[in-house]
């Protein structure tokens, strides 16, 4: 019995060519999902939506994002779309300030997440957790990074100072001095910062660069293919996390499970209170053993342990990251690591050569300098949120829908001509007092904002000084054959990563500090 003809092959024609037109249909309809309510939408392409280039892994996430927002001059917001998910796009400062700050309530929750089964260790840290777990968590954990908790870590972030020092002089750096790969060492140098001051423990990256803790600390940022595949499920498509086993630290997963976890056993074991992260961690399991009050989140095994393992990865690859494109633009920018050498040995001579945690905290020009590297290369370039439910935007006939992902474009902001002018350029003296106060807020913001602005600021901040004042004071840095100008960032990186690694001249300069 035939279905519509008399002919078996007609029929198939027939079917297979109404499906494909339904499939159109429905994909038409999709892709006009913003149109529909009246809201901009740059006209996206089929299957890919706006986000071809970065799915080929041609452009960064960044790069996109920016180029939406360029597009789109003068709208306060705008929809685009990933493959056929939409998501919107947030361009005007007032708004900024509602979803970040005044109606937080609505947007507490980032859209990133990982698995909550497969992947606990990956689920629960502080950087993706979602409410009431995250708002707990969060002030049980601030207090490890106040300026008493930072200013008695110091004096152990000093002796890893010391241990950069030794291993520069060991390359032997006089005369022309050599060509150095920056963003590795610096991630080494940070590596050893953050297992000292916060876990307690003497990693020795800098003397070995492949140990095992450095060795999966660069899994975490590996951007193959496969890894670039992972970061962009968990922050654009986390619900298809769990059919693809993606896990959010990698192949590190299991060694920083066992790794912290033998800390936290030692600290235990040993008696020893240094009120550091891992201090912290021991006393709130101890107090909430038996408290599950926080939708399922348990202050015990992967829920507990994750906290250590995602301030170790974030402590580490922000702060290399920050320190090594300071560097790069100071290679290229000759007057402007004049001057900020010169602050630092006019510092040095005030302390008989010695770097303290005054000193380092009260060098304007080195902080402006920082404030630019991070303003042209931050380590995330968007903010992410999720409304928990329908959202009328103010002064708007608009709604943002329940559970829409909401994407505010940092890094547009930081380029965007009418805040900071001439934007391609390095100009450090952007971020003098006299100049910040002509900018206005939500235009600046490498950490992010609000209850949700990066815990360790303070930390990675310090961490990144210190890094630049230990090599600036007794070292000059200057482009190589292997720079690249203009810096080329990884297309398949999540976070601002150089392409191929950051390559510098590292020389010794004659009349030393101290």
């Amino acid at each position: 019995m035939n279905l519509l003809t008399p002919y078996w092959s007609l029929d198939i024609l027939i079917v297979s060519s109404s499906l494909m037109i339904a499939v159109y249909l429905y994909a038409s309809w999709k892709l006009k999902y913003w149109s529909r309510r009246g809201i901009m939408q740059i006209t996206p392409s089929p299957l890919f939506g706006n986000f071809k280039k970065c799915i080929l892994f041609q452009k960064s996430v960044s790069e996109i994002i920016r180029e939406l927002y360029g597009q789109n001059e003068g709208l306060p917001f705008m929809g685009f779309y990933i493959f056929y998910k939409p998501f919107f796009l947030v361009r005007d400062i007032e708004l900024v300030k509602h979803i970040l700050v005044k109606d937080f309530n609505t947007f507490a929750n980032k859209h990133t997440s990982a698995d909550s089964k497969n992947d606990r260790i990956g689920y629960s840290n502080l950087f993706i957790i979602k409410n009431p777990a995250w708002k707990y968590l969060r002030g049980k954990l601030t207090s490890v990074f106040t300026s008493g908790k930072l200013k008695k870590m110091f004096d152990l972030m000093l002796i890893i100072g010391k241990n950069l020092e030794k291993h520069l002089e060991l390359l032997n750096l006089d005369g022309n001095g050599k060509e150095v790969e920056l963003k590795d060492l610096c991630a080494n140098f940070t590596t050893d910062l953050i297992g000292t001051t916060a876990f307690g423990v003497n990693l020795n990256s800098l003397k070995d660069p492949n140990s095992d803790f450095r060795e999966n600390g660069r899994l975490v940022f590996d951007y193959n293919l496969k890894r670039a595949f992972e970061f962009f499920s968990i922050f654009f498509f986390p619900n298809l996390n769990k059919y693809f086993s993606v896990k959010f630290f990698g192949k590190a997963t299991d060694y920083f499970r066992n790794s912290f976890w033998s800390v936290i056993n030692q600290r235990i074991e040993s008696n020893v209170k240094r009120n550091d992260l891992i201090d912290c961690l021991i006393e709130l399991r101890e107090k909430h053993k038996n408290d599950e009050s926080f939708e399922g989140f348990r202050f015990d095994g992967d829920d507990l342990v994750s906290q250590a393992a995602i301030f170790f990865t974030g402590g580490f690859e922000t702060s290399s990251t920050t320190i090594s494109f300071t560097l790069y633009e100071l290679a290229l920018n000759k007057d402007i690591q004049k001057t900020v050498r010169t602050e630092i040995h006019e510092a040095l001579a005030q302390t008989d050569g010695k770097i303290t945690y005054d000193m380092i905290t009260n060098l304007p020009y080195l902080d402006m300098v920082v404030s630019e590297t991070l303003r042209k290369y931050p380590p995330l370039g968007f903010l992410d949120r999720v409304a928990l439910h329908d959202y009328k935007i103010p002064n708007s006939d608009v709604t943002i829908d329940k559970d829409t992902p909401v994407i505010i474009p940092m890094i547009a902001f930081h380029y965007d001509p009418k805040y900071f002018p001439n934007p391609e350029k390095y100009d450090p003296l952007r971020f003098s007092e006299e100049v910040k106060k002509t900018r206005p807020s939500y235009v600046y913001m490498p950490f992010g904002e609000g209850p949700h602005i990066c815990i360790g600021m303070r930390l990675g901040l310090l961490q990144s000084k210190l890094g630049i004042i230990e090599i600036l004071k007794d070292y000059e840095v200057s482009p190589c054959e292997k720079t690249k100008i203009p810096m080329v960032l990884d297309p398949k990186g999540l976070t601002t990563t150089a392409l191929g690694g950051l390559y510098l001249n590292i020389r010794k300069i004659t009349i030393a500090a101290g």
